[in-house]
């Protein structure tokens, strides 16, 4: 079922509901697949990631538009950015930086301690969050999640979309993966901005059980909020492909084994020439969404097996 919210299309897939822009746009699909860079830890990750930030900082003037990503693939990136905040040797750079956050479990308080947003709060540090010019989670305490996610879509496209998409890669079912949180057989297609997605319990688990490890403290009121949560906001594959680079980051296959076959199938699956076949094989296995992108750095560790 479609329907017109604002400025944008509506468009519901098995209860996953779907944004796109009302003004209709057409994407040319091409295969340039993935050259990873095998790194030998984890703060060799971040410092790869922070150092596409100076990049990017570099070729361009004035704001600089970042999402960023959740859990533990970017906690090293995230700690060199806190670092770099208590001095202020980067504060002109971190002054052009309008952040955003990529994904978010609804409805929840936002000052949930198992909200993506605490995360940040307590790597990243408070110097951090004084000194960039903008921070915009998307907001999971409204009546109305979707206008929510519009305000925060209008945000973004009023800056100009994302600079940089910050990104991982998430193990699904049949070695399968998902980007941000773009499930497979969600119905994302490629004009789709965001979208909200069912939540499953195991979603909700594997999400608890990884702040827990990363040394979040949780209480137990905030974590009754958390498993009561029914959907996933996510921005969808239309902000991949329109972000001007990609940044991913795979480190933790020793903690989730079931990454090393997810993402070798995203190395090595033949996208089908036929539209129709490449949409099913999208549908189907969406971290294969990251190949259809001609700006893209992966960064993994050896323990992927490459």
């Amino acid at each position: 079922m479609n329907s017109t919210v604002s400025n944008f299309i509506k468009e519901e897939d098995n209860h996953n509901i779907w944004l796109a822009p009302a003004a209709s746009q057409h994407t040319e699909f091409t295969d340039y697949g993935i050259t990873p860079t095998v790194l030998e830890s984890e703060a060799a990750v971040g410092q790869a990631m922070l150092n596409e930030l100076f990049e990017t900082a570099a070729a361009k003037s004035g704001d600089i538009n970042i999402a960023l990503l959740g859990g533990r693939g970017a906690q090293e990136l995230h700690r060199l950015l806190g670092e770099i905040a208590k001095s202020s040797e980067h504060d002109a750079l971190l002054g052009r930086l309008n952040v955003f956050t990529q994904d978010a479990l609804a409805p929840m308080g936002m000052n949930n301690c198992l909200s993506f947003v605490r995360d940040f709060e307590r790597i990243l540090g408070d110097a951090f969050f004084q000194k960039i010019k903008s921070f915009t989670p998307m907001q999971t305490d409204t009546q109305d999640l979707e206008a929510g996610l519009i305000n925060y879509l209008n945000k973004l496209e009023s800056l100009g979309g994302l600079d940089i998409f910050f990104i991982g890669h998430g193990p699904e079912e049949n070695a399968a993966s998902h980007l941000a949180y773009i499930k497979p057989f969600s119905g994302a297609k490629a004009a789709h901005v965001a979208g909200l997605i069912p939540i499953s319990s195991s979603i909700l688990e594997h999400h608890i059980s990884k702040f827990k490890a990363g040394g979040s403290v949780i209480n137990e009121q905030d974590e009754q909020e958390c498993r009561a949560a029914k959907f996933i906001l996510t921005l969808g594959p239309a902000a991949i492909l329109q972000a001007k680079k990609v940044v991913q980051s795979v480190v933790d296959a020793d903690s989730a084994p079931a990454k090393v076959k997810t993402y070798a199938n995203v190395l090595n699956t033949e996208l089908s020439s036929n539209q129709a076949e490449l949409m099913a094989q999208l549908n189907a296995n969406p971290g294969l969404w990251i190949r259809l992108h001609s700006n893209t750095k992966s960064f993994v560790l050896p323990n992927l097996g490459l």
